[in-house]
């Protein structure tokens, strides 16, 4: 009895062991692949020195950039581009500016003059000024040009303009250019009306919709292989690749890439509300909210209001001291598309007395169609499905340029 109740006890023990191990054992890769993944940081092109630093030995450079042009190191620092190359002892002989200006304080649309680097003593030759594209003087002695300026992947904003200038004047002078990527904060999508070429300008030089979900790297591509440059020039290109990127990647850019885009948010809704800078409505500019509401006085009175004030870039914002009305966008979800709707909103709110569209909605819708869709009352929906043919074409184009998935 007693070795029998033993027996039982021990095969009982045995069999509890057994479980326990086995549950341990099984237990440990389900936990393991319930732990999420934490994505590799990314890492810019910039950031990659050794990549690029012996295609710039022995020769006199050019460096096409701004005030985001900048090398981050690991404790949060970052020093400029420009001054990391000089510490490299390569020989850098001037600076090409954009829009907004070398160190990115100049207003929107404001001319940029030529100057001196005080830092570093270098020349400074603006590209958004009299000259938007090197001219052959600018180029003399210079063997190679290295791009490196942060995109934010909407049409109008014009640094992929300076980008295509800077091609074609380096393929008609016979010198290289060295694209260092940057992620696009725009990159996760691709959206809105595409330009037609009749309506081309420095806010829109190319047939792309006005969001066009690519880097600038893989933009400098598209440019060179869709024959964009004048006479079909091919510039001689090298583009250094990112890390650890994907068009689907969050990245959050810490310096902001103009004076008026100070946020993520600002960012993320300027493809929607950058319609708003071809017509009399303010969006957020002389405020610390740029890009994340919109206004006028004119519009029906509402809880919301803000008063647009003159501020770092922005001097003379539309409606100066007038109390606008308006819509409050600071804590809207994060977009993966266009919001038409808010255009179609602001059209309906401005009086048939006062003035909506400006001199510059067409350039900075690509076309004229939009136009005629608002003032004939067009849904967002019917206007968004407008925008859909033209983009499935053009993303067949897209897909023969990209580096990243």
């Amino acid at each position: 009895m007693i070795y029998k109740l033993f027996k039982n006890t021990y095969f009982l023990l045995v069999l509890i062991c057994f479980s326990l191990n086995s549950c341990k054992q099984s237990k440990t890769p389900t936990i393991a692949s319930q732990l999420p993944l934490i994505p590799k940081k990314i890492e810019t092109a910039a950031n990659q020195t050794d990549s690029y630093l012996k295609l710039l030995k022995n020769k006199n450079s050019a460096v096409v950039a701004n005030q985001t042009s900048v090398i981050f190191k690991k404790n949060g620092n970052y020093i400029h581009l420009v001054d990391s190359l000089l510490k490299l002892n390569v020989k850098v002989k001037k600076v090409f500016s954009p829009e907004h200006g070398f160190r990115g304080k100049a207003d929107a649309a404001e001319k940029v003059a030529d100057g001196i680097d005080i830092k570093t003593g270098l020349p400074i030759i603006s590209l958004y000024g009299k000259n938007k594209k090197p001219t052959a003087e600018n180029l003399q002695e210079i063997d190679i040009v290295l791009f490196d300026i942060q995109d934010v992947g909407v049409r109008f904003y014009t640094y992929i303009s300076t980008l295509h200038y800077v091609m074609e004047a380096c393929a008609e002078n016979n010198i290289p250019v060295i694209v260092l990527d940057r992620p696009n904060p725009n990159g996760h999508y691709i959206d809105g009306p595409t330009l037609n070429l009749e309506y081309k300008s420095f806010v829109g030089m190319h047939p792309i919709p006005l969001v066009y979900g690519m880097t600038i790297g893989e933009y400098a591509q598209m440019i060179n292989g869709e024959n964009w440059l004048k006479n079909n020039v091919k510039c001689d290109l090298t583009v250094i690749p990112l890390k650890n990127y994907a068009h689907s990647s969050d990245y959050n850019l810490p310096i902001r890439p103009s004076p008026n885009l100070p946020n993520n948010i600002s960012i993320n809704l300027y493809p929607s509300l950058g319609f708003f800078e071809g017509t009399t409505i303010n969006a957020g500019r002389g405020t610390e909210n740029q890009f994340q509401q919109y206004g006028a006085p004119f519009f029906p009175n509402s809880e919301f209001s803000y008063t647009p004030q003159p501020n770092f870039g922005s001097k003379y914002p539309k409606h100066k001291n007038k109390l606008c009305f308006g819509v409050n966008l600071k804590n809207s979800q994060k977009l993966d598309s266009i919001n038409i709707g808010w255009l179609v909103d602001a059209y309906s709110k401005t009086p048939k007395t006062e003035k909506f569209f400006g001199n510059t909605f067409t350039i900075h819708a690509g076309d004229t169609i939009l136009e005629y869709q608002l003032k004939n009352k067009i849904s967002p929906k019917k206007i968004r499905a407008s925008w859909q043919p033209k983009i499935e074409t053009f993303k067949k184009i897209r897909k023969k340029y990209l580096i990243y998935n």
